[in-house]
């Protein structure tokens, strides 16, 4: 019986390992707030899947999952496993926006980066998470310093912990991913390379929302992978990490499955870079894929592919919008194994329709 027992358990942590080290990574985050039931995702799709947002508390600097989504974020493993048992699935902790200053603060103190760091590693335990994402941090100026290198030390840290964790043998150590902005450098400021080389699985750069209605008065392809008159697109970004000494192999693709909406100035004048007086159709101009795809069936629009841009637009009066349809994904995913990036992780899975872009994807 001990033998079988062994042998279990030896069998259970091959297949861990198997599934920890995808050569290929196929991964979409799913965001409660957009309130697409968890058991609709076609996990069969996907390799890893990320549950957004834990939340970072300013009092103590442990993470937390509202209680709002508490009964989903419990369930989602399970669910996403019972059409693929192989499925990864990581716990994404939001930095971005509004919660900057929070962060800040937290690295820079260590009982502040060790509360956050085992809070971190006991909510993904309980909740069956196999990873954990740290989503939209970038770094920036504090106090006339920059708080790059706690940042730095905050991987080094958190990656120690993992490997250090006491857990089950049937378990792999944590997978620790991280969100970045589409360039190294913003400013006077840089992310830590050299320590996301060292302790990161990989890096998420999302390659989209470089031009947004809300922003610029002209129509543009905000996620561009290359740009004849810009260095504001994909390639360039790309070129960038890489160039400040992270390996291509630490890098996934991100795309996106939104698009932006404008307000043309003129209906006749309808291409990229078109002028525009604004946003159109929702708040931020942000359109789904599928809403997308009610709009060209509504109005009989005509989408147009841009191979210079890589980007699809349409346009139905006043009203245009740019986004990335099957052709477009599928130019950026041989894209990214060309330069032999890791992988590609799209925001987000409930935007798609019928699961046509996953489906493109590969």
């Amino acid at each position: 019986m001990a033998s079988k027992n062994i042998a279990l358990l030896l069998f259970i942590a091959f297949h861990f390992r198997l599934s920890n080290s995808q050569t290929w990574i196929k991964a979409g985050y799913w965001y409660s707030g957009n309130e697409s039931p968890v058991p609709d995702i076609n996990s069969a799709l996907f390799t890893h899947l990320i549950c957004a947002f834990a939340w970072l508390d300013p009092s103590n600097y442990q993470i937390y999952i509202s209680p709002s989504d508490e009964q989903y974020f419990s369930a989602f493993t399970n669910t996403v496993k019972k059409r693929n048992p192989l499925i990864i699935t990581l716990l994404s902790i939001w930095a971005g926006k509004n919660d900057s200053t929070k962060f800040s603060s937290m690295i820079s103190q260590p009982s502040y980066r060790k509360s956050f760091i085992e809070s971190s590693i006991k909510t993904a335990r309980l909740y069956g998470f196999q990873g954990l994402d740290l989503y939209g941090y970038w770094p920036r100026t504090v106090s006339n310093t920059t708080n790059t290198t706690n940042m730095g030390i905050l991987f080094d840290e958190w990656r120690a912990a993992v490997n250090s964790e006491s857990r089950d043998p049937s378990e792999s150590p944590l997978i620790l991913t991280l969100e970045v902005h589409y360039l190294p450098t913003l400013g006077s400021v840089s992310y830590e390379v050299d320590s996301i080389r060292r302790n990161l699985d990989w890096v998420h750069v999302p390659a989209y929302d470089y031009y947004l209605p809300s922003s610029v008065n002209f129509t543009h392809a905000h996620a561009a992978l290359y740009d004849p008159v810009s260095q504001v697109n994909t390639d360039f970004g790309i070129g960038e990490w890489i160039g400040r000494g992270l390996p291509a192999g630490k890098l996934v693709l991100g795309l996106a499955y939104h698009g932006y909406a404008w307000t043309l100035l003129n209906p006749k004048e309808n291409g990229i870079g078109a002028p525009a007086s604004g946003l159109a159709m929702t708040r931020d101009g942000s359109v789904s894929y599928k809403d997308i795809k009610w709009f060209i069936r509504s109005y009989e629009c005509a989408p147009v592919y841009n191979a210079t841009y890589v980007v699809n637009y349409c346009s139905f009066g006043a009203t245009w919008i740019g986004y990335d349809d099957v052709e477009a994904i599928r130019t950026k995913v041989s894209y990214a194994k060309e330069k032999g990036l890791l992988g590609y992780n799209v925001w987000e899975v409930s935007h798609d329709e019928n699961w046509v872009l996953s489906l493109a994807g590969g």
